[in-house]
Parts: structure tokens; C-alpha cells; sequence
């Protein structure tokens, strides 16, 4: 029985996989991409947030490919930790380039994951929605890190869910564009970790309502 659901759960992302190549693949025509704002523009004051952007080694551009990358760092007038702040947008996922999860990058860089789950995001203003709330470990050092996938107005945790209505939406609608989220803070020493999560929170609170300009409902 044990056998039987290792191989269901390793069947579904391959069928997925293929799914979505098979329907990318069909939607021969030219898709559909909203326009939208560059996010060279998403704003450099963020509530009492300040950012200058961090600029991405040509090797992590090569692998992430086409489209348009805000790799950022806040910091506000406290002796707080900064914010990374990191939004990769792809009009197109046709040609295979697609967000890449943080499960797979993130271990390449020595950094493990000593904690994830899901967590319900609730900001003011906004509709809760679930994103990938992750403790990140190298060495001594600790990251407390949210993530999510966001397009055509959802914002979503799971990356199969996201690729699910990725295939749904080139073929209802002929639109592939899609984009990932996310926001890491050290978690400083002796630092408890609701003062890092309360730090995130407020940070994304002012940096959300802005996303919709950036990456087209």
C-alpha cells in the first residue's frame, strides 16, 4: 500500500509536468499578456521601508531566463534586520521558463530547510491568502522566509495548485503569466522569532497592494 502512494505521489507532478507541455504547446497562437507595469518601478519606499536593488549574477539570470526580475533590500530607521525582497514575473511560461521554487534553489546555496508550512496571510485591506512560511538554516545563521505564487489574482502556496491553473488559464483564457514571491528577513541572534515575523508582516502589508500593478490580475 506504502509502495502504491509513493508511486501516486511521484506520478502527479510528472503528469502535471507533461499536461502542461502538451496544452502550452497546442496554444500555438500568440497568448494573451495583460500590460502591466515594469518592476523596475515597484516603489523604493515601502511604508517606513526603504529598498536599492541588489543586482542578480548573469549565472542566476541564465538560469531563471526571460522575463523580469525586482531583487531588492529594505531597511527601515531601526537596528532590525533588513528585508530581501524578490519578485521574478514571466509574461510567458510557454517555453518552460517558470518560477522556480525556493525547495530547489535554496539547497544549492547551502542554505536548509529546518521548517515549512503553509501559513494564512492576513493583511490589512487585503483578503487572506495561504503562502510557504519556511525557517532557513546555514551554519548559525537562521532566515525566516514567505513565499508564494501569484497570477491573475490568486496568490497561492502550493507550486502543483499553481501549475494546475497555469494549464487551466492558457486554455481558457490563452494567458501563461505567472510570478513568485518572496520575503526573507534574518532572524537576528537570541531574536525571537515572533519579532521576525512581525517584521515580515509589516513589511508585507505595505509591499502587497502594490503587486497587482506589476503582475496583471
Amino acid at each position: 500500500m506504502n509502495t502504491r502512494m509513493s508511486a501516486l505521489r511521484f506520478s502527479i507532478p510528472i503528469l502535471l509536468l507533461f499536461a502542461t507541455g502538451f496544452f502550452l504547446h497546442a496554444r500555438a497562437k500568440s497568448e494573451n499578456v495583460p500590460a502591466s507595469e515594469n518592476l523596475s518601478a515597484f516603489p523604493v519606499a515601502v511604508g517606513d521601508w526603504r529598498g536599492h536593488d541588489v543586482p542578480l549574477r548573469k549565472d542566476v539570470l541564465d538560469l531563471l531566463g526571460p522575463g523580469e526580475y525586482l531583487s531588492r533590500f529594505y531597511v527601515n530607521s531601526s537596528a532590525a534586520p533588513f528585508i530581501d525582497f524578490f519578485v521574478a514575473y514571466f509574461p510567458s511560461q510557454k517555453t518552460g521558463n517558470s518560477a522556480h521554487s525556493p525547495r530547489n534553489c535554496l539547497p544549492g546555496s547551502g542554505w536548509y530547510f529546518a521548517e515549512i508550512k503553509p501559513a494564512e496571510v492576513t493583511l490589512p485591506g487585503a483578503k487572506p491568502f495561504e503562502a510557504n512560511r519556511a525557517i532557513i538554516q546555514k551554519g548559525l545563521d537562521r532566515q525566516l522566509m514567505y513565499y508564494w505564487y501569484q497570477s491573475h489574482g490568486r496568490r497561492i502556496a502550493s507550486e502543483y495548485t499553481a501549475k494546475y491553473f497555469l494549464i487551466a488559464d492558457a486554455i481558457r483564457y490563452n494567458r501563461t503569466d505567472g510570478s513568485i514571491v518572496r520575503v526573507i528577513t534574518t532572524i537576528a541572534p537570541n531574536e525571537d522569532i515572533r519579532s521576525a515575523d512581525a517584521r515580515v508582516q509589516q513589511f508585507m502589508s505595505g509591499a502587497v497592494p502594490n503587486l497587482p500593478r506589476f503582475i496583471p490580475d
